[in-house]
């Protein structure tokens, strides 16, 4: 899916190593290499949840090594809420739902600035509610009457 370069996609706009040292930043993390940790097990959890277009365009605005952890995943058939994306990423890493929350808020806070606005409002209109809150972002979905 990442393997074919599109010829009019500019380049990402950050190397992975600058993405990790945004990461580990934005999560206050003490070493690179646990920012690296993060980075990874979130983008495999994003790659479980994203499909079509929204994935294939986000992982080109990804440095190759962020891609291809986001890209490495097949779907899921169950799409999860923002909280059972919090739940199912800590049971994957034997974390904490706070820890867990804490590693996705500061990957996709930096995932989001290197998505767009544009790129990030189609993501987020694809997934279930609550995502809108791990990428840093008000819930802005209309509430569905009960019939």
């Amino acid at each position: 899916m990442y393997d074919q370069p599109r010829p009019d996609q500019a380049p990402p706009a950050m190397t992975f190593e600058q993405m990790l040292e945004r990461v580990r930043y934005e999560g206050a993390y003490p070493t690179r290499e646990r920012a690296e940790e993060a980075v990874r097990t979130v983008l495999a959890a994003l790659g479980r949840q994203l499909v079509g277009d929204e994935r294939v365009d986000l992982a080109h605005c990804l440095p190759i090594e962020a891609a291809l952890a986001l890209t490495a995943q097949i779907p899921d058939t169950e799409h999860l809420t923002g909280w059972g994306f919090i739940k199912d990423l800590a049971d994957r890493t034997g974390a904490t739902p706070a820890i867990a929350r804490w590693d996705t808020g500061a990957v996709l806070s930096v995932v989001s600035s290197l998505a767009g606005p544009d790129l990030l409002a189609r993501i987020l209109r694809h997934l279930p509610g609550g995502y809108a809150l791990l990428f840093g972002q008000a819930e802005l979905r209309q509430l569905q009457e009960v019939a």
